[in-house]
């Protein structure tokens, strides 16, 4: 064989098409097998969406019925309870970029980097909410005690919230399941949103209204606004009284 002869045909092989070519030249083609699509059940995307819930319910709650009841069952002065919603808000605009923050900074554990912040937090959240609405035996104290767990419960309600968000990108690689979750959660999340506006108004219009003391020694409730009286909180002897004021 002359020198450069192989190299030649070679060249030429990779050259001339496929069909052209013999059998035994034809280069060997690897088969490629289709890729398999990491499909979320429909249960998994109705656990996901459920975690979205308990964050527009409460936070509805607060924002429709908090200021009432501030000012109306736990008798905070309005100049007091209007600072402990801007500062509860403004606090919570600081704590969500720095909460991410943290997260993206925290290390690897066996449940993930999410994981941790959601479990932890929940609980202790849930404390904190039930605490907003406890009206403490200490009356001095009472604007200091809603803007300490008010700003706490936002902290924490952000520890859950901000690690959730992100879970979307990893519970799935496809972006059409993802996009599937996500259309779940904003269900699931409008739902909240008109349970937490419903069930907490019934709750809040439950509570006993304290009475107060006018200036002719009868028992009248505290809301002058709508003029009612409190029944679990008046004896009914001030009823014919009241009529009478009104």
């Amino acid at each position: 064989m002359a020198k450069g002869e192989g190299a030649e045909s070679g060249s030429a092989a990779g050259l001339l098409p496929t069909s052209i070519l013999q059998v035994g030249e034809r280069p060997a083609q690897v088969k490629k097998e289709p890729k398999k699509k990491q499909q979320l059940s429909i249960c998994n995307k109705l656990c996901y969406a459920v975690g979205g819930a308990p964050y527009q319910v409460t936070g509805c709650a607060l924002g429709f019925f908090l200021q009432i009841y501030l000012l109306d069952v736990a008798q905070v002065d309005p100049f007091s309870a209007s600072i402990i919603l801007f500062v509860g808000r403004a606090w919570d605009a600081f704590t969500d970029p720095l909460v991410g923050f943290c997260i993206s900074k925290s290390s690897w554990t066996r449940l993930g980097r999410l994981m941790p912040w959601i479990i932890f937090s929940t609980p202790l959240a849930i404390i904190a909410y039930f605490l907003i609405w406890f009206v403490p035996d200490f009356p001095q104290g009472q604007a200091l005690w809603y803007l300490l767990f008010y700003c706490l419960f936002q902290t924490l309600v952000t520890c859950f919230h901000v690690p959730y968000s992100a879970l979307t990108m990893f519970i799935s690689t496809e972006q059409s399941e993802r996009d599937s979750a996500t259309a779940y959660r904003m269900t699931v999340e409008v739902l909240g949103t008109v349970l937490g506006t419903a069930i907490q108004g019934q709750i809040v219009g439950q509570a006993d209204m304290p009475c107060l003391e006018d200036p002719n020694g009868s028992a009248v409730a505290s809301e002058g606004a709508n003029r009612t009286h409190s029944s679990s909180g008046c004896s009914d002897t001030d009823s014919t009284e009241l009529a009478s004021i009104l």
